[in-house]
């Protein structure tokens, strides 16, 4: 499932819990959700 690229807390939270779902560690997870969150960031 892709992730969602939107920057609010709940897309954040979805996507740490597709991550966790397709077996990532949770560190791991989190990490991917910031870096998508901080992509949608940079772009205006």
């Amino acid at each position: 499932m892709p992730l969602n690229k939107e920057k609010t807390k709940k897309a954040f939270e979805q996507n740490i819990k597709t991550e966790v779902k397709a077996g990532k560690p949770v560190k791991q997870a989190v990490a991917i959700a910031y870096s998508v969150k901080k992509e949608k960031k940079g772009k205006k």
